[in-house]
């Protein structure tokens, strides 16, 4: 599966998991190595709170986007590690942790739409 921002047609990442579980979820990306590829979390409701994260134990930079509706509400580039709190500033359903430099190579800016195909 691959991450596409159908706005402007460039591949954000080719690479998706999804954090499917309670556990997945909760861990995030702590404790791994840098990653190449996308981690969706689908929250099933629309949410400031539901959709907060922190960064800690994340060792590295990531890129944040915060979907709903599949539009892009809000995002954050090179989150650094140990952020205590970082939410959107408007409700969403998806949030996608990306590696540090995503935004910018898949050209997302708020409103644009972002799709897994």
């Amino acid at each position: 599966m691959k991450l596409i921002n159908r706005t402007t047609k460039k591949i954000i990442c080719e690479k998706v998991v999804f954090a499917k579980t309670i556990f997945s979820k909760l861990r995030g990306l702590m404790f791994r190595e840098k990653v190449d590829y996308a981690l969706v979390f689908d929250f099933g409701r629309a949410s400031r709170s539901s959709a907060a994260i922190h960064m800690f134990f994340v060792f590295f930079p990531i890129d944040v986007v915060y979907l709903r509706n599949g539009t892009v509400v809000d995002l954050y580039k090179s989150v650094m590690p140990f952020t205590p709190y970082l939410a959107p500033k408007r409700d969403a359903d998806i949030l996608i942790e990306l590696p540090e430099g995503a935004i910018e190579k898949g050209k997302i800016e708020i409103g644009h739409k972002i799709a897994i195909i």
